[in-house]
């Protein structure tokens, strides 16, 4: 079977958008209209003919409608094989007309479940007849055609239009495939539900992840990947799958990933002073806070001028245009922003290149969520690291205590330090990071190459002194040996935080009192691979 009649169609939507529309299209090719409740209301109204499913089957709609199309005149309609003379013989036998086409979106659950609905109200939008209608007509592809998504509703028509009513069999396998993906979708999300909503479970015995496709990227992390961006189909966070891209070429697999890291981290500050976060590869080169976003920007650009050439630039605060003409000093890759205002926005626009992202509000950083890594032969999956440290957090273990300005940098340092791939060394001072380590194998070396980064930024602005001097630095972990805070100190810095817990904790602490340091422990680390 090739080509398909559509004879008679069973309309049964809780999406009502573009249902007239369609159903006056298919009148136009005399389809028979079968629906439900609301919809068959919908189209009534239009002044559309319409069959109700109760004449069909020769029973009502029962239950607050709960059994409506649990019927065997509706299913072996869609079921049958129509060129297999003995299902031909027991449509005969039992009276059911064949359908050819069935519209079904289903009852919005995961909408039910984001407006905060009780438990009673998202039990009833799990939709049983729906998704059987659906299955069954997508598995008789064959001879049916299914349609699941408004969208998909012009398609239909102008196939339709260009056939004298039929339907392509490339047309309802492709229909099919759609709706055996929403349906799985619309499961998972319920299953999902159940598990860590209603039962509680963190990690359940099985896991789904029903995910929307959003757009196919050029390349992946390289051009001989492939890649594309997709979105939770329940919806969540909003971050930088979601932002509004104001202007500039499409964005790639790495602009997305590097996006997201300077997203993440300007997100810690986000009831904070004007900050502006340079990330370059998914680290953070510069970091700074301060009385506007343009005087911010300078501090975070000074960290490291060579590496924030081509970054990626996140602020906490509506950009203006002091600031968009300051970060248009150099070449950048993406600019992420709340939002932009006119003056901004107008510098920019001679900017074709850079890419503007307006995110609106920025996303909670103590938000709970999984964290997800693929590994072969399965995947790691974690709790976001939403771990948050505050002053009263601290634990002093030095004779010195930090000054107010020092814990106020710790602070800070050990914020961008959360963001920073391990081994991590930050040094920060009077809220501007001074130097960065990042990734390398030992803390010792990161934070030598730290130290290295200020005083080559001290000799490339012509400061008398690099910015570690009176520094505050953090260690995204234990310092092992006491070397890694020796280098430190060498560097100027004269407060440290971190996490504490090795076993030479006490030969460290010694150390640090030796050299003067005031250190304080936060007793949590921030490992990031």
């Amino acid at each position: 079977m090739t080509d398909v009649k559509v004879a008679r169609a069973l309309l049964s939507v809780s999406d009502k958008t573009g249902l007239v529309e369609l159903g006056q299209a298919l009148a136009r090719h005399g389809v028979e209209l079968v629906s439900t409740g609301g919809t068959a209301r919908a189209l009534r109204e239009a002044g559309l003919e319409v069959r109700d499913i109760a004449d069909l089957t020769g029973f009502p709609e029962m239950m607050d409608g709960r059994v409506k199309t649990l019927h065997p005149k509706v299913h072996g309609g869609l079921l049958a094989v129509r060129d297999d003379p003995a299902h031909a013989a027991a449509m005969a036998e039992h009276e059911i007309g064949a359908i050819d086409l069935v519209v079904v979106n289903l009852y919005p659950f995961a909408r039910t479940v984001a407006r905060g609905a009780d438990r009673p109200e998202i039990i009833e939008n799990i939709d049983i007849g729906g998704p059987s209608m659906v299955r069954s007509a997508a598995k008789n592809h064959c001879f049916v055609a299914i349609v699941t998504d408004p969208a998909d509703y012009a398609e239909l028509v102008e196939a339709l239009d260009g056939s004298g009513g039929r339907t392509s069999l490339d047309l309802r396998k492709r229909l099919a495939a759609k709706a055996f993906a929403a349906t799985a979708a619309y499961d998972a999300a319920i299953a999902g539900w159940f598990a860590h909503v209603d039962q509680g479970e963190r990690f359940p015995a099985r896991v789904a992840l029903p995910m929307i496709k959003q757009a196919e990227l050029r390349y992946g992390e390289n051009p001989h990947q492939i890649a594309a961006l997709y979105t939770q189909a329940a919806g969540g966070v909003n971050g930088i799958a979601q932002a509004r891209q104001i202007q500039g070429k499409a964005l790639s697999y790495n602009n997305y990933n590097d996006a997201d890291a300077a997203l993440e981290l300007v997100s810690e500050f986000r009831g904070g002073p004007p900050t502006v976060v340079i990330v370059k590869h998914a680290n953070p080169c510069g970091v700074a806070t301060a009385d506007n976003l343009a005087a911010a920007y300078d501090a975070a650009f000074a960290c490291d001028t060579v590496s924030a050439f081509g970054g990626i630039i996140a602020v906490n605060r509506p950009l203006d245009g002091p600031t968009a003409e300051a970060i248009s000093g150099i070449f950048t890759e993406v600019v992420c922003a709340p939002d932009a205002d006119e003056a901004a926005l107008a510098v920019f626009a001679r900017k074709k290149n850079l890419r503007l992202l307006l995110t609106g509000d920025l996303p909670d950083p103590a938000r709970r969520g999984r964290a997800m890594k693929s590994i072969a032969g399965g995947f790691l999956v974690q709790s976001r690291d939403d771990g948050m440290i505050g002053p009263d957090d601290l634990r002093l273990v030095t004779r010195r205590a930090p000054t107010g300005r020092e814990l106020a940098d710790c602070l800070f340092a050990w914020t961008v330090a959360k963001h920073v791939k391990s081994n991590a060394i930050v040094y920060a001072k009077d809220g501007a990071t001074a130097g960065i380590g990042a990734g390398q194998m030992n803390r010792l070396e990161s934070a030598r190459i730290a130290a290295w980064k200020a005083k080559d930024a001290a000799d490339k602005a012509g400061w008398p002194e690099p910015r570690t001097i009176g520094s505050a630095v953090a260690s995204d972990a234990f310092f092992p040996f006491a070397d890694g805070l020796l280098a430190a100190a060498e560097a100027g810095a004269t407060a440290v935080i971190q996490p504490g817990g090795s076993i030479r904790d006490e030969e460290v602490i010694a150390a640090a009192d030796e050299a003067g340091l005031a250190m304080v422990f936060t007793d949590m680390r921030h490992f990031r691979h």
